[in-house]
């Protein structure tokens, strides 16, 4: 038996039964037995048109003397849907944790079903069309009302009101762009849970099985949040770079120039859900503590995913943090890199590992010369930028830390990214005298900082350093007042930003 927050699935090989768990969780209810006994036949009835193979039927499990049996004999007391088995090993979700599995022609084989599928689909009523915004809005919103209660546990409150500004003006913002979805017949009765663990792949067949039958508010919704969702799926596999493809040829094969536009906002709302849906499954009764600690683990990633849409957007890159000597570049790195779940490299950490020298080792006058040689910094930054790339490829964003005091180290990073399909995001931390000289002061005592530059140096450092004036949207921030207050401005400034583009 496997569980999930709605149902018991019973594998009985070759045989797979599925109840529905008797409860009402606002967006869906399937408190008495009418109501489960009408969803498992729409269940079956919807999941045919992409998976007609895999459901047989809608069979009645019955009592008598005491005993239950699927023969029919006695008196109703449960349905449940049948289902034909699958091998759970040729499941996309299980196919991207093997090295080599899937690749773009697999994403192309998932395409090649889910593009006719979408243009099969009848328009919707005019009812259902003009109401279309309203029913996204409030998915979105109950959704985040339902997170509320996990602050703390799965996301933290600067995350949460980061969400929260994110949808409510980009409701405000892109209302335009919302409403020509519905104009332009892109509403229509999609698949409503469309991510890896729901689609099936063998060499003869593809099948997508698993639909949201039992709300169409879920499923009535853009061909584009439908893909959002597998695409997000994909990125929480850290596959980012079969997530572009996926989007890519979708918005080439449906002829639809605008989905791209929308990808951050829907795949930002699809994470939420994810995050939503563990966190009401580690609520569960029968859930075990151990489940019940994954599940909130999972949440946890979806919503730190959902973040990073919200504030980096789906388009992947590197945010490059970058500043003059204790600017406190590299706190804001780390402390962005922790909330937003995407890894910080360090030019001070490569640097020393590249020499073969301990991080917190500060080498006398002459050591330090040759650290910091010319070539050392161009073997340091070279390496900076490779690692940075690697992690876009498989996680879509990467932040790197470094003073970036050349502009051509800046034109060259921005360089590599671009042609790896991705942007880079300059964001400059300040600080002033009086917290620049405590800073390095402080550095004799900390114990391990890895930074070498203290008081001495920061002349010498100053006056190499070329302010960012050719990058025309780099986000200058002063970094005093708490770190913590300091993310929480940040977080607003990108999601704004993502917003408007």
């Amino acid at each position: 038996m496997m569980q999930t927050h709605a149902s018991w699935v019973f594998l009985a090989s070759p045989l797979v039964y599925k109840i529905k768990q008797p409860v009402d969780l606002g967006f869906l209810d399937f408190s008495t037995l009418e109501q489960r006994h009408e969803d498992c036949e729409r269940e079956v009835q919807l999941n045919r048109r992409l998976a007609e193979d895999m459901y047989l039927g809608v069979e009645p499990i019955c009592e008598q003397n005491g005993r239950l049996n699927l023969e029919g004999k006695g008196a109703v007391v449960e349905w449940a849907v049948k289902m034909r088995e699958l091998d759970q090993s040729r499941l996309l979700s299980h196919l991207l944790k093997e090295e080599g599995a899937v690749g773009t022609v697999e994403i192309d084989r998932v395409l090649k079903v889910l593009v006719p599928f979408y243009g099969k689909q009848a328009t919707l009523t005019e009812t259902e069309q003009a109401t279309a915004t309203q029913r996204l809005r409030q998915s979105i919103f109950d959704n985040l009302k339902t997170a509320k209660a996990f602050i703390g546990q799965v996301l933290s409150q600067a995350a949460y009101e980061t969400l929260l500004h994110f949808n409510e003006a980009f409701f405000e913002k892109q209302a335009a762009l919302l409403q020509s979805r519905i104009d332009e017949g892109w509403i229509r009765d999609c698949h409503g849970d469309l991510h890896a663990e729901h689609i099936h792949l063998t060499p003869e067949q593809v099948c997508i099985y698993d639909c949201i039958e039992f709300n169409t508010r879920f499923r009535h919704i853009d061909v584009a949040c439908d893909l959002a969702f597998l695409a997000m799926d994909l990125d929480f596999h850290h596959r980012a770079n079969l997530a572009r493809h996926l989007v890519g040829h979708a918005a080439e094969q449906l002829a639809d120039p605008d989905m791209k536009r929308l990808l951050s906002f829907y795949q930002c709302y699809r994470a939420c859900v994810r995050g939503m849906v563990a966190c009401l499954q580690s609520q569960s009764e029968t859930v075990q503590a151990k489940e019940k600690e994954v599940s909130l683990e999972l949440a946890r990633r979806y919503f730190q995913l959902g973040l990073r849409y919200a504030a980096l957007g789906s388009g992947g890159g590197v945010v490059a943090v970058m500043g003059k000597v204790a600017s406190g570049k590299s706190s804001l790195a780390r402390a962005l890199g922790t909330i937003l779940g995407c890894e910080a490299f360090s030019s001070d950490r490569i640097r020393k590992a590249l020499a073969g020298v301990a991080p917190e080792k500060r080498g006398n006058a002459e050591e330090r010369a040759a650290l910091y040689a010319a070539g050392m910094t161009e073997l340091t930054y070279r390496k900076l930028t490779e690692d940075a790339l690697d992690q876009m490829r498989q996680n879509g964003w990467a932040i790197a830390d470094a003073t970036f005091s050349k502009r051509q180290d800046r034109d060259t990073l921005n360089a590599h990214v671009s042609q790896q399909g991705g942007h880079c995001i300059w964001i400059e931390a300040k600080a002033n005298d009086a917290a620049t000289q405590e800073r390095l002061r402080a550095r004799e005592k900390l114990p391990g900082v890895v930074s070498d530059a203290r008081l001495e140096d920061r002349s010498m450092l100053d006056a190499s350093y070329e302010p960012p004036y050719e990058i025309l949207d780099c986000i200058s921030l002063t970094s005093e007042g708490g770190l913590d207050k300091l993310v929480r401005g940040l977080l607003t400034v990108l999601a704004e930003r993502q917003i408007q583009t």
